[in-house]
């Protein structure tokens, strides 16, 4: 492709809109446009990538031997009624009404359609298992889009299901999605992990996520330092403390503390670490009747792990002022677990290993110090209530762990029967007797994983594409080559040979000058760059960069095309 007759337009200055590097870089490259918050347009160099990426994922799905269909995008709100997600999904869901008023949706996800199709065709066990994926346009009405195509209303996704007659054959499907989803990954040059995950809105007994590791990753993983455990931070359980908890050394005594409504307040009030305070959070329950959460003052709330619990409303809330107010006889700030009657009460692991703590007296102003379990207050029922830290033991057994951040481009899930139960989607068995189909979930972000894979690969001049997913292989750079003919000769030879042996080339042959091509060659990231010019024709050489590397290498100019195809093979830099 010649860059002269390309519809690129690279921009020098970072946009104020984007947020993060790949936003920023892939609206400087001409890789996209907004439209609308959180709705681009894949412009052609962006598109080329997306297509490297939607091929590596088609391979090896079919590889892995499942079945390409198409779903609709929009879909009747009768099929999400009967799942029960229509009431259940949220503001996320798009819904719309046709002419005759009847309602439908813009698809986030096809398990009700899928499900749907499958209770039509399939009849017979000896049927199972099969896997269908598609790849499509889904559309999620994100409160905040925001980070470009990272986080978009509209985007592209891989999604897959599975149905089994059993829970060996669904294990067995997970395994090779898994195995299929490793591949894929592998073959883009991308540094992921995969990690144990909350299903979520989905649904089901098991999920995993494979996160892309970047810095400006949203999600917060868990890893060990000493074995392959790695779970999303809403995941990972917190063990509890092994030493056993220090007897009392202080008298309970009530102390003033002004203005002190807040952790940090309280710690700076009183000179003493967070780590010795104790926080009351008051959650909305089930029935109505607030729920009381007592933490580490140092540690954070996990919301998943909490709305799993007993009584406590899902998705978890906080309880109202007033709620607070009632159930406590103080407003938030103040509030502690000391002479709190009536209602249920859930103490983290690490808070019951306390003594002589600091907590809310339950009087407005006014906290109680030298806080002991058993002597002061009984022990509540312990819970895994709280977010694992750096340094914390692995649940593995094996070493501590360590917190990273991830970007989140595939999730997989052990449905079971949660769609096929609800939507009636049997089989007949070996007995001749229906039997309710077992489902699994396989979903990719393609889109996304474009976003994150500059996110992961860039420097300050620009993205850095991992070989397999560059919009193109080789940028041609021809120095001059409007007041050099030979350099023109020479560049255009070396771009019909490239061609001709398959190598995906865009030719720099504008009328601009050579630090404006090297520029854009450094933005537009492409992984090899062979350079033309007079001085090099000289010597008989062409110059060569790969695009991670600082220094250049000559290359005779009779050997260019087997050099770079060396390059390519190995795909490493010089």
């Amino acid at each position: 492709m010649r860059l002269s007759q390309y519809p690129i337009n690279t921009v020098k200055e970072t946009p104020s809109e984007a947020e993060v590097i790949s936003h920023q870089l892939m609206l400087r490259a001409g890789m996209i446009r907004r439209v609308a918050a959180g709705i681009y347009s894949w412009l052609p160099l962006g598109l080329r990538a997306l297509r490297k990426v939607e091929g590596i994922v088609r391979e090896e799905m079919n590889r892995a031997g499942a079945f390409e269909l198409l779903m609709p995008a929009i879909q009747p709100a009768e099929l999400w009624q009967e799942s029960g997600r229509w009431a259940e999904y949220g503001p996320e869901l798009l819904r719309l009404k046709d002419r005759h008023q009847r309602d439908f949706v813009f698809g986030p996800t096809h398990e009700e359609v899928i499900t749907d199709i499958a209770r039509r065709e399939i009849k017979s066990y000896r049927q199972l298992p099969v896997n269908f994926y598609q790849i499509q346009l889904k559309f999620r009405d994100e409160v905040r889009p925001r980070f470009g195509v990272m986080r978009a209303r509209e985007f592209i996704m891989k999604d897959a299901y599975s149905f089994h007659v059993d829970e060996r054959s669904l294990a067995e499907g997970y395994a090779a999605m898994r195995a299929a989803y490793t591949r894929m990954f592998q073959r883009m040059g991308l540094n992921f992990r995969t990690v144990q995950a909350d299903t979520g809105a989905i649904g089901g007994s098991a999920s995993e996520e494979f996160q892309v590791l970047a810095a400006s990753g949203e999600d917060a993983i868990a890893i060990s330092d000493a074995d392959d455990f790695a779970a999303n931070v809403e995941l990972a359980p917190a063990l509890p403390p092994t030493a056993p908890r220090a007897p009392p050394a202080e008298p309970l005594a009530r102390i003033p503390t002004p203005g002190a409504h807040t952790i940090e307040q309280l710690s700076t009030l009183l000179g003493i670490p967070a780590s010795r305070c104790l926080k009351t959070l008051i959650v909305a329950g089930d029935d109505g009747t607030p729920v009381a959460l007592l933490l580490r003052g140092d540690h954070d709330l996990n919301a998943v792990k909490a709305q799993k619990l007993p009584g406590i409303a899902n998705p978890l809330r906080m309880a109202s002022a007033a709620a607070v107010q009632a159930a406590t006889g103080s407003r938030p700030g103040s509030v502690g677990p000391i002479g709190l009657t009536g209602v249920r009460v859930y103490a983290d692991h690490a808070a019951l290993a306390m003594a002589d703590f600091v907590c809310g007296a339950n009087v407005e102003d006014q906290h109680f110090t030298g806080t002991n379990w058993g002597r002061d207050l009984p022990a509540p029922a312990a819970a895994d209530l709280r977010n694992v830290v750096a340094g914390d033991p692995s649940p593995s057994g094996n070493g501590r762990l360590q917190i990273v951040r991830g970007i989140e481009v595939g999730h997989i899930f052990q449905l079971g029967c949660k769609y096929s139960a609800a939507m009636n989607a049997t089989v007949l068995d070996e007995a001749g007797n229906p039997t309710q189909m077992l489902m699994g979930c396989y979903g990719i972000g393609v889109t996304r994983i474009v976003a994150a894979a500059i996110e992961q690969n860039h420097d300050q001049r620009g993205i850095i594409w991992p070989d397999p997913i560059a919009p193109f292989t080789v940028y041609l750079v021809a120095l001059n080559l409007q007041k050099s003919p030979r350099v023109r000769a020479a560049a255009e030879a070396l771009y019909a040979e490239l061609g001709a042996a398959g190598v995906e080339v865009l030719y720099d042959d504008r009328d601009a000058r050579p630090g404006v091509k090297f520029a854009d060659a450094e933005l537009l990231g492409i992984p090899h760059r062979v350079i033309v010019g007079e001085r090099g024709l000289e010597a008989g050489t062409l110059e060569y960069r790969h695009r991670r590397s600082t220094d250049s290498v000559d290359v005779p100019q009779q050997a260019a095309l087997e050099f770079i195809r060396s390059r390519l093979q190995f795909a490493s830099p010089v």
